[in-house]
Parts: structure tokens; sequence; C-alpha cells
């Protein structure tokens, strides 16, 4: 098994940059199915092969693929490994936001509940006229 580093700010903010857009997501999904060359990744959008190569140079700076060179053909893959240290980031904040909850749930359990007014209004409304 391989030790998984802590990802830097700087990783962090290019991952989630990356992953901001569905074009992106799209590419990557992809790519974790299989190897494929950008022009078979470009023919699958309604936009131009350059702009297919920038989505790509996004996701290749943020290490979630690796693109190498086959003849004439640029072949991108994922990267299982940034992937992976991409999850366990999103899972550090699950395992946060699940243990600020159950704060909040034993917080609720220890305070006692307001006592709610069972009295009822016995006044009586109708009023006499002095002096009758």
């Amino acid at each position: 098994m391989v030790a998984q580093r802590e990802l830097s700010e700087a990783e962090v903010d290019r991952v989630f940059h990356a992953l901001a857009t569905s074009t992106r997501r799209d590419i990557l999904r992809r790519t974790i199915e299989r190897e494929q060359s950008v022009s078979t990744l470009a023919s699958e959008y309604e936009m131009s092969f350059a702009a297919v190569q920038k989505h790509v140079a996004v996701l290749e700076a943020a290490d979630l693929i690796v693109k190498r060179a086959e003849g004439r053909e640029r072949l991108v893959r994922a990267n299982p490994e940034m992937i992976a240290r991409a999850r366990a980031l999103l899972a550090r904040y699950e395992e946060l936001w699940r243990s600020r909850i159950a704060q909040l749930d034993e917080l609720l359990a220890e305070t006692p509940a307001p006592a709610s007014d069972t009295t009822t209004d016995t006044t009586d409304d109708s009023r006499t006229e002095e002096g009758d």
C-alpha cells in the first residue's frame, strides 16, 4: 500500500477548480473507465478540439489525469493516486461534519426542554358596568 501524503492548499485549489465544470468531471469519468486519446474525448463534445485540450490541461495541472504520447496521439488516463488523495480529503471533511453534528445532537440531548405552560387562562372576559 502506498502512503498518501496530504494535499497542499495549492493542490486542493487545483483539484476543486478542475472539478468545477461538468465537462471536466465527464472527461475524468471517461478516463477512469479507460485510457482515451484527446481526439476521441473531443469527438463527444459540441466544442472545438482546442477547448477540449484546455479542459484536459486543467485536469492534468491538477494531476487528476496523466497524458502520454503514443505516436502522434496523446492518450489520457485518470490518475488513481490523486483521485484517492482527493477522496481522502473529502472523507476528512465528512468526518469533521459528522463529528460536529454528533456534538450538536449531544448538546441538544443534554439541554432540558423548556417547560411548557400547561395552565389555562381562567379569567372571565365578561365585564359588568360599574355603578349598576
